[in-house]
Order: C-alpha cells, then structure tokens, then sequence
C-alpha cells in the first residue's frame, strides 16, 4: 500500500508528520537522545525488525536528522549521530511525553522523568510563546498564512475562512 505523502503540503506539521508520522520513527529518535548510536543497539532496544530500522535510519540521515559515521572498517559499521536538526527534535519527544504522561500513564504513575540537569530539577515540556514567554494555548493562539504559503491556495474561499482572511 502507498502513502500519501505531506512534504510538499504547505503546512509544516503535515510536512513534520511526512518525516516523523509513522510510529517507529519517533522512538527511533528516542534512542538517539538515550544516546543509543548503532544499528544493533537501536534493534535491541526496541525489538524492531532489521529492515523497518534499516529504512527508518536512511530516512533520518537522507533528511539530514541522523548523520552516519563510520567507527568500523571491516566489515563496515556505523555510528548515527544526532545533527543540530535532529537535536532540534527534543522539544518535539518532550511535549509528546508530557501529553502521554497526562493523558496515558497509569495509576503507578509516568515511565520516565525529565531531570534537567541545568537547575537538578525533575520537569516536563512546557510550550510558551516565544516573545512573552507565556503558556502558548490554542484559545489564546491563531494562525495565519505565512509567507510560504501557495498563492495560488490563498484564493480560495475554504483556505480564506480557514485563516479568518475575509
């Protein structure tokens, strides 16, 4: 079966699910940030068959989030390392968890804590605006078409009530 593709829809979280929407690749990326860095390491922990790791790695480093280093000659191994885009990603997984943890964790309580070494404090995601640095919440938040939004999609009627452009 063919998937649909988002990445050239003209909305980034349709583009972001594009790269992220399946549900190996954000645990994939967990890894990464647990500092799991090679092929079998990756499979180990996450008992995901070696060709769904196989595609999902070459999706992450073609995409520029993963670059792959070799550590090994013979036979040739490699490292998957974190690039700035892909350290980039933390605040994504963070706010995932927040949301789980709310919504999904069990009476035992939440799996994992985020302990911010910085202040030695146990936290969670918060998203805030980055100007007032308030909480960003949907009934206080409205979008608008940016500048790399289609012109030809700005005409029609539907888009323009979508955006609240009359």
């Amino acid at each position: 079966m063919n998937r649909t593709s988002f990445e050239n829809w003209p909305c980034s979280i349709a583009r972001s699910m594009d790269l992220l929407g399946d549900c190996w690749t954000p645990l994939v990326l967990r890894e990464a940030f647990y500092g799991v860095s090679r092929f079998d390491d990756f499979r180990q922990g996450l008992g995901i068959a070696r060709n769904t790791l196989t595609d999902r790695l070459r999706r992450l480093v073609d995409e520029g989030v993963l670059d792959r280093r070799l550590y090994q000659g013979e036979p040739r191994r490699y490292d998957y390392v974190l690039t700035e885009k892909g350290r980039e990603l933390f605040a994504v997984l963070a706010a995932m968890s927040r949301w789980g943890d709310r919504w999904l964790a069990g009476e035992e309580g939440v799996p994992v804590v985020f302990h911010h070494d910085t202040c030695g404090h146990d936290t969670a995601a918060e998203v805030v605006c980055a100007v007032c640095r308030r909480p960003l919440e949907a009934q206080d938040t409205s979008m608008r078409m940016g500048p790399g939004y289609p012109e030809r999609l700005m005409r029609r009627p539907d888009v323009r009530r979508r955006f609240g452009a009359a």
